[in-house]
């Protein structure tokens, strides 16, 4: 992989009145790199992406793309990106051909070019069979391929996936995240938004964690476990505790780093999981709880968002 940054954005602000959605974000992106922005809804994710993209300017800061800017230079960087809003960008009374015709055109392409463009994007998409069917008659996953295929057109240098595997079925969002890492084995660089956790640490080169429109952390995961030092974690499920019950009690337990309670559910974040688990089980039946499930988790993605924020990935 290339170290050259093609995207790298500066000290960006956007304001919504008295709302500073995104607030002094900034980092790069190789290229040939998959890089998530991952974030609960409201973050700041897709402010950010329409700033790089050139649909929103910011108040403040600036990005370049393969070193033309996004303020100075937006018709530049058009040319060189792709993009995949969130919302659906495809005509329900047009087949899936007649969409990729349409939105070809859109970018300058033209006759036998954007015939095999097209063919290719159908391809790509999975649905040759389907070229001549409407695409209100398709299912959301098929429609969010199909999304895929048309910002893919016109062959961008960075495609920019905005949740594109929202409100979809398994098998689809299956087939997503393949086609991504399909299109980066080929070399294209990806800047990818998400509030799965799943997906970030799957496809992911490198990570950036954000929330209330700052970044507070990247890097790629060992990276990322390094820099918030998260230990291994203990999940325990309890049988209906009572209403009186303090969890937070528990947090002065030896060995316990951290601990984040949800419903029945207690997560303790440890310095060594095996060796801390009798004695958490034996106070809590001391306590009177019963445990119904127990489960032991390497560091992961999830455990370095609850350190860096104190609360589970909202949606």
């Amino acid at each position: 992989m290339q170290t050259q940054p093609l995207l790298t954005a500066h000290n960006l602000h956007k304001h919504y009145g008295r709302v500073h959605a995104v607030r002094g974000v900034s980092f790069h992106i190789a290229a040939g790199e998959i890089y998530s922005l991952l974030g609960p809804n409201g973050a700041g994710k897709t402010t950010t992406i329409g700033m790089l993209t050139t649909l929103l300017r910011p108040d403040e800061g600036d990005a370049t793309i393969a070193g033309f800017s996004v303020t100075r230079q937006p018709q530049r960087v058009k040319e060189i990106i792709g993009v995949v809003p969130q919302e659906i960008a495809l005509y329900d009374d047009l087949s899936a051909r007649e969409n990729l015709r349409f939105w070809g055109r859109m970018v300058g392409l033209r006759g036998a070019d954007l015939a095999k463009r097209a063919d290719e994007a159908l391809e790509l998409a999975e649905l040759r069979d389907r070229a001549k069917d409407k695409v209100a008659t398709f299912s959301g996953g098929m429609k969010r391929r199909l999304n895929i295929a048309v910002g893919l057109l016109h062959r961008p240098r960075i495609l920019f996936l905005d949740e594109p595997t929202v409100g979809i079925d398994p098998q689809s969002r299956r087939r997503i995240l393949d086609t991504v890492k399909e299109l980066n084995r080929g070399g294209l660089t990806v800047l990818y938004t998400t509030h799965y956790m799943e997906e970030a640490q799957e496809l992911s080169h490198r990570i950036g964690i954000i929330d209330y429109g700052q970044l507070i952390a990247e890097g790629t995961l060992d990276e990322l476990i390094t820099q918030t030092g998260v230990g291994e974690r203990i999940v325990l499920t309890l049988e209906a505790p009572p209403a009186d019950f303090a969890p937070n009690d528990l947090a002065q337990m030896e060995g316990v780093q951290r601990l984040h309670a949800e419903g029945d559910t207690l997560t303790f974040e440890v310095d060594d999981a095996n060796g801390r688990l009798p004695a958490l089980l034996l106070h809590l039946q001391g306590l009177g709880l019963t445990v119904r499930r127990i489960e032991l988790q390497e560091p992961n993605l999830e455990a370095v968002f609850l350190h860096l924020t104190g609360r589970a990935l909202r949606e």
